[in-house]
């Protein structure tokens, strides 16, 4: 029956209530207790830390070549095409038929060079992210441990500024 009951809750509202179960009072010992919770927005992290945007200029440094390379040679293919696409109804079929020829593979070229580039560049952001989110855990533990909070939350569709740790946790990042 609970079971069928937890299947059909959406899982927002699910998630809601069991957040606030640790908030209720307790009266099976006898106390009345209540949970804390704290709440980090993690982008946050990832954007405003020190480390973060150390992170960005050391990926702008190591990637701006290759992005200058990867964008010179999608001018060298849009001149190439205009090129052609001028010259075409001059050259005869063969000639017409190898320079179309050059040009695909020259697209496919600079399609190629795009993608590995982009996918160069969000595995060392991943990397970086990474780096930070490990580190980022760890002082979030430790804070939670000093300011006895029950659970830390990283997403919510809501939350009270009053919970928010998200700037203590950026400064003890950043030292």
């Amino acid at each position: 029956m609970l079971k069928t009951l937890i299947a059909t809750l959406p899982r927002t509202l699910l998630l809601a209530a069991l957040c606030a179960a640790p908030l209720a009072p307790v009266h099976a010992q006898g106390q009345l207790g209540s949970g804390r919770i704290g709440f980090v927005a993690t982008e946050r992290l990832m954007t405003e830390s020190k480390m973060a945007k150390t992170a960005d200029a050391r990926i702008q440094a190591e990637f701006s070549k290759r992005q200058k390379m990867v964008e010179e040679a999608v001018m060298k293919l849009k001149q190439a095409s205009e090129k052609f696409d001028g010259e075409a109804a001059g050259l005869n079929d063969v000639e017409r038929t190898r320079r179309a020829r050059e040009l695909l593979n020259m697209e496919k070229d600079v399609q190629r060079m795009q993608r590995e580039f982009q996918e160069d560049l969000m595995q060392r952001k991943n990397e970086e992210r990474a780096a930070i989110a490990t580190r980022a855990y760890k002082i979030i533990e430790q804070v939670a441990e000093q300011d006895k909070l029950d659970a830390v939350l990283a997403e919510a569709a809501w939350f009270s500024p009053r919970i928010d740790i998200t700037d203590k946790i950026l400064k003890l990042l950043d030292k």
